[in-house]
């Protein structure tokens, strides 16, 4: 089987969770970056023997609306597809369900749908080191039975996907990384910024119109150099503590 990996994912951990999503379901993975700022669109006719994982962060309970708008310009005649959210350990409200009516407006077969934890992008306290070697093992036996499902000829879904229409709300703490003094201008941070929100001929600041703040230019800097308000972190980290105090669980629907 192959499985093409339709993928959001900035800082790496929704990455992390599908590989092993994907290493039981599929003996190859094509990936189709989502995060690539000069994605244009992809059309994926459905073969035998092939399958999509769509995998995306929950930012605030939702589909990053970046994310969202390169997603539909994906299209498909029916191919089955399995959703993946990634939630850093607080909640994923209806982040499955925006996912569930995106792919079938692209015109995917939604087979099967899953839940996962990674380390959380800003709050690093939150689920570190996660998806851990107890989460590995869950995806890859989660990929392990829609495979199964798959191979008896079942396409349809038996479990309702949870979330919400109309979704919640969007938006959450504008928290738009700067460049510290140690910051050098190397460029790299403008280069792979998904929203494009960074200026070459200015990367000292990002746009805070364009940036999602999906704290991509912290993780890849190699000086460490870029940087979230210090004190906006910590308000949001206690905001978040009482939810995230207690250890979620992978999740599958099928």
């Amino acid at each position: 089987m192959i499985c093409d990996l339709i993928l959001f994912s900035p800082t790496g951990g929704t990455k992390k969770a599908a590989r092993h999503l994907c290493s039981a379901l599929s003996d190859t993975t094509r990936i189709l970056d989502l995060t690539d700022p000069s994605f244009t669109g992809k059309e994926l006719p459905a073969a035998d023997g092939e399958i999509a994982v769509i995998a995306m962060p929950s930012y605030g309970g939702r589909v990053p609306a970046l994310a969202a708008e390169r997603l539909k310009q994906v299209r498909t005649d029916g191919m089955p597809c399995v959703l993946l959210c990634v939630y850093g350990n607080r909640a994923y409200e209806d982040t499955l369900a925006e996912m569930e009516d995106l792919a079938k407006g692209c015109g995917f077969a939604v087979t099967a749908a899953a839940a996962a934890v990674a380390e959380h992008s800003i709050m690093h306290q939150y689920a570190a080191g996660r998806p851990d070697v107890a989460d590995q093992k869950k995806l890859r036996s989660f990929g392990g039975m829609i495979r199964e499902k798959l191979a008896a000829g079942q396409l349809g879904m038996e479990a309702a996907i949870p979330g919400n229409r109309p979704y919640k709300r969007g938006g959450g703490v504008p928290l738009v990384p700067k460049a510290a003094a140690d910051c050098v201008s190397c460029g790299l941070c403008a280069k792979r910024c998904p929203a494009g929100a960074i200026s070459p001929e200015n990367v000292r600041t990002a746009d805070p119109k364009k940036c999602i703040a999906c704290m991509r230019c912290v993780t890849e800097c190699p000086r460490q150099a870029r940087k979230v308000s210090e004190l906006m972190v910590s308000a949001a980290a206690l905001a978040i503590k009482k939810a995230c105090s207690v250890r979620k669980e992978c999740e599958l629907y099928l």
